[in-house]
This record gives structure tokens, sequence and C-alpha cells, in this order.
């Protein structure tokens, strides 16, 4: 796992779209059309960007964070179910002690990683950031496991 450059922005938006195509069906293609400069353009330099790479040095996986937040996490499809995701989440609950991480209420995949990571749902908004109808849970991770991430950490 490390930080990327900048110059991998357009990579790690192709593990952003197929990750989305994959996730959110309930995304359109049109909405995926608009999301897609604003992740390369202004969230992906807006967060502190980790990036997991396969043994051809291919991004597989990346995560960006923000200060209270694990604002993104995404694997590539063809990746997933390898750890990837889980590695870059144990690195930012244990190392940088972020416990909050939103999730797309259809995203049942994602829902159901971070349910069986020791996640909880707090909080819930109608719609996303951006104003579309596209409901956002807010989870936390449950005391206990925050505490047995930091004995392990």
């Amino acid at each position: 796992m490390c930080q990327p450059a900048p110059q991998d922005y357009d990579e790690i938006l192709e593990v952003w779209e197929a990750s989305v195509r994959h996730t959110h069906h309930f995304l359109t293609e049109e909405h995926i059309q608009f999301y897609k400069p604003l992740v390369r353009n202004h969230y992906l330099p807006a967060v502190e960007l980790y990036i997991i790479r396969d043994a051809g040095r291919k991004i597989v996986a990346f995560m960006g964070l923000s200060d209270e937040l694990i604002e993104m996490l995404f694997v590539n499809p063809g990746e997933q179910g390898k750890g990837y995701g889980k590695r870059l989440l144990e690195y930012a609950t244990r190392k940088k002690q972020l416990d909050k991480v939103d999730v797309n209420e259809q995203n049942e995949k994602a829902l159901s990683f971070y349910l069986h990571m020791g996640f909880q749902i707090i909080g819930r908004d109608a719609t996303d950031g951006m104003g579309k109808p596209y409901p956002i849970l807010h989870l936390q991770l449950k005391e206990a496991t925050v505490e047995k991430s930091k004995s392990k950490g």
C-alpha cells in the first residue's frame, strides 16, 4: 500500500468506474458520466489517497480519507474478495483512527462489507451530497471493534 502521485489519478478513476458499474446498479449512465469528472478533478485531489497495486504494478484498489471520515474505498471488481478492501479499511481504522464511513444505501455489497467489518448504521440522509435521490447511510465502527483494533495496531 502506498500513496499515489497525481499521474496515477486516471488509473484510479478506471478502478472507480469499474467498481461503480459493478456495484452501483442504481446509477444511470448519465449519472456515472456526471460524477466521473467530479471524482477525477475534485474528489481525488481533496482526500488523502492510498492505493494497492498487484504484482504487475496495476492499481487494484484505493481509498480516500479526510480528517474525520473514510471518504471512499473502491476495489476493482475482478480483485474483490482478495482482502484488498479489508487491508485498506484496517489501515484507516487502526493507523489513522478513523471510525466513520458513508455508503450508498443501494450498494448492498459495500454495506454488507462494512457491517461485517464491525460498523453499524448511525444515520441516514435521503439524498447524496449532490442532492440526487440516492440515500446515504452513515456508519460508525462499534466501540468494541475500535478497542480491539487499537490493541492490535
